[in-house]
């Protein structure tokens, strides 16, 4: 089957999986295809990250109208011995049950703020397909109800039924509605969890390939306690920055990766998550995440006083309050230059030791778009990153006239940087037009292109934003699956090929150069810029003006 194919051959239930499963797991999707009727989906292999879990689960079954199961499958002949677990010898580390509870558990604690509703009664089981169950008793960790053994693999979906109504009554059966957001949820995250793989394994491989530049960088840096390091577009800053946080936890840290941006929070994320646990950061995600998890309050996201200054002082106070063991041997921050002096103090308040404790800040400048101005706590000057490893020739020399400092770009030729000369009232349906003929050429796929605004937001993003919440926005972009509509202030850190970039006015005049510098960078291979030509080239003149 390929890849999260929906097996739509036969009537019956709907079927995610990447791959048609073996052995046990086999044996049971076949009587889960001959028993559920056709509104039911059963998804297969579902990967789930969140913040505190990374986990798999053998099969979620969403049925509307009765509920959702989380069944955990266990092969071979399992026993239970005084409380032990094993089978057919070999001991398990964890109950079958226990593994499906905390699959269940994943997958509530992900879903809850992609959803404006709950979703539905939801339960735990197990099954074990080739395990005679039919003597065993109840056990403290294992209902008997729970657990389905070779004799009852003919009554499975009754068995799930019978769960379903008799647990979870206060929770209402979910709708077919409400299974198919779920659904479309889930497979957009696994898809992106999937594209994350691959991609820390590009990552792994670039690590042992970087240019020399780099490579005596990384010497360095690995006996230096404090250091920034500034590049431009492309020059390696976020890969750094994943590799430097996982030497340090590696080498028994306990390591802080943050940022500023939602969208690059969740790359990290998904990154991390597919490193030995050893290997992961403590904490990995929003500067502000940071002390919400300890217990600030949250004052909603349209006030910019409590973001700016109230939850960073709050931030200080918590780390004065906590155990020295909740603090960091390490941080490491990618886009520094997005934090101001008083996120800086509070950076400092969360090591062990503010003084001594090791600092890592990534930063580019001239990626300064924020309204707000910070230096890193860093005495040493910054390490350079010369070289350009992301954009083509062609999209690097269009945005090069934005900067100070020139780049080696390692990636000669690319296509030529198309102009759409309109008013900025008029761009948004340009740009649309040229995502239209782009797709329309047959040269670019939707997950090639990125369609990115400067001033308003598109109505595609405004509208995934506003009913499903930024985590579902975010996983969509790592997906892969679609076009992107998104904000040049939450792209930073990001790329995709071809970047349809709609100039539509600026809230800030004065930061219209940044903004434009990061907007072009983001373009690996093809570069589309839409908007008014002159009064684009005005507005950066006045930048430069003393």
């Amino acid at each position: 089957m390929s890849s999260d194919a929906a097996d739509q051959q036969a009537p019956g239930p709907t079927v995610h999986c990447d791959d048609e499963p073996e052995g046990a797991e086999k044996v049971v999707l076949d009587h889960l295809r001959a028993q559920l009727p056709d509104e039911a989906v059963i998804i297969h292999g579902q990967r789930l990250t969140t913040p505190d879990a990374d986990v798999e689960i053998d099969f979620l079954i969403l049925w509307p109208g009765f509920g959702i199961v989380v069944l955990e499958v266990k092969g071979g002949q399992v026993q239970v011995e005084d409380g032990r677990w094993s089978t057919s010898g070999h001991p398990l580390r964890r109950s079958p049950l226990e593994q499906a509870m905390e699959g269940k558990y994943a997958f509530l604690d992900w879903i809850r703020p992609r959803m404006s509703m709950r979703p539905g009664r939801t339960v735990h089981m197990a099954c074990l397909p080739y395990t005679n169950t039919s003597r065993w008793d109840d056990l403290p960790d294992a209902p008997r109800s729970h657990v389905v053994g070779q004799q009852d693999l003919g009554g499975l979906a009754a068995a799930m039924s019978m769960v379903l109504r008799t647990n979870m009554q206060r929770e209402h059966p979910p709708s077919p509605a409400a299974v198919a957001l779920v659904v479309k949820q889930l497979r957009q995250t696994h898809a992106a969890i999937e594209n994350a793989r691959s991609a820390a394994i590009e990552l792994e491989d670039r690590a042992n390939r970087f240019t020399q530049e780099q490579e005596k960088l990384l010497s360095v840096l690995r006996y230096q306690t404090r250091a920034e390091l500034s590049g431009g577009p492309g020059s390696g800053k976020t890969h750094l920055a994943l590799i430097k946080a996982r030497q340090l936890a590696a080498d028994g840290q306990r390591v802080a990766l943050m940022c500023y941006s939602r969208g690059l929070g969740r790359y990290f994320e998904l990154m991390t998550a597919q490193w030995p646990q050893a290997e992961r950061p403590a904490f990995i995600g929003l500067f502000h995440d940071l002390p919400l998890s300890w217990g600030a309050e949250h004052a909603g996201d349209d006030d910019p006083q409590f973001w700016e200054v109230e939850l960073p002082t709050r931030m200080r106070a918590l780390a004065a309050e906590r155990d020295r063991a909740e603090l960091f041997d390490a941080i490491v921050v990618d886009e520094g230059q997005d934090f101001s002096n008083l996120w800086w103090e509070a950076v400092l308040s969360c090591l062990r030791d503010p003084d001594a404790g090791v600092l890592y800040v990534f930063t580019d400048e001239r990626q300064r778009i924020f309204d707000r101005d910070g230096d890193a706590p860093i005495e040493m000057n910054p390490f350079h990153l010369g070289e350009n490893l992301r954009n083509a020739q062609t999209v690097a020399e269009a945005f090069g006239w934005l900067s100070d400092e020139p780049q080696i770009v390692r990636n000669p030729g690319g296509e030529p940087v198309e102009q759409i000369d309109v008013p900025f009232d008029a761009a948004q349906d340009a740009a649309d037009d040229a995502v239209e003929r782009l797709l329309e050429s047959g040269e670019w796929q939707p997950e090639d292109i990125a369609l990115l605004t400067t001033y308003s937001r598109h109505p595609e993003q405004r509208q995934i934003v506003e009913t499903e919440g930024y985590e579902v926005y975010w996983d969509g972009f790592f997906s892969a699956s679609q076009v992107f509509y998104g904000h040049v202030l939450g792209f930073k850190g990001l790329e995709r090929a071809v970047v349809v970039f709609c100039i539509n006015g600026f809230r800030d005049p004065e930061r219209a150069r940044e903004m434009l510098y990061v907007g072009m960078s983001r373009a690996r291979s093809k570069l589309v810029l839409v908007g008014d030509m002159a009064k684009i080239q005005e507005l950066t003149a006045v930048a430069e003006e003393p």
